[in-house]
């Protein structure tokens, strides 16, 4: 009788959080066209969400701080956050995870060149780090945010930076200072 009760218990762990329409939310987000991995159309309503960053300008191995939020108690469960060239449509520069709600995406091979949700905890803000890359000239933030299984919004963007073309860059092409 022991091993029956055991053997309930377990398959009740298992298989009821489903049955009873508690999903473990799992969504991952594509790196080209920073939609989710499931079927439902993305929100057309302006965005509850944004990004800021920490300047306007950067050089080659800047460190600039990179926050998506939510405007109002809208939280979000799920995010992809990418820096893009200006009409780019491939992740440059890399990510420091710093935040225990986010982790490192590889898009095209790259390690960090995305970041993305790390559970699907409600969350109101995530901050990062970002780390400029060399030739680039122009960019923006751009991300998807998942509210729930139903609301998505894609083509977050941030206001745009510009590349600092200055004489604080050394020979090895990394910036003598942080931003």
């Amino acid at each position: 009788m022991r091993r029956h009760s055991c053997l309930f218990f377990l398959f009740c762990g298992i298989f009821l959080p489903g049955i009873l329409g508690f999903p473990q939310i799992n969504t991952s987000i594509d790196c080209d066209s920073l939609l989710p991995n499931y079927e439902a159309e993305p929100q057309t309503s302006a965005p509850p969400y944004v990004i800021t960053v920490s300047f306007d300008k950067f050089e080659p191995g800047n460190e600039i701080q990179v926050t998506l939020e939510a405007l109002k108690d809208d939280g979000f469960k799920g995010f992809n956050l990418q820096a893009r060239e200006i009409e780019g449509d491939v992740p440059v520069g890399t990510f420091k995870i710093t935040d225990p709600n986010t982790k490192g995406l590889d898009c095209h091979n790259v390690t960090n060149s995305s970041v993305s949700h790390a559970n699907s905890d409600v969350k109101q803000k995530i901050t990062t780090t970002w780390i400029a890359p060399h030739d680039v000239r122009e960019l923006q933030f751009i991300s998807t945010v998942v509210q729930d299984l139903d609301k998505f919004w894609v083509g977050i963007q941030s206001k745009t930076l510009t590349a600092m073309h200055s004489e604080s860059v050394n020979g090895t092409g990394k910036s003598k200072r942080k931003v």
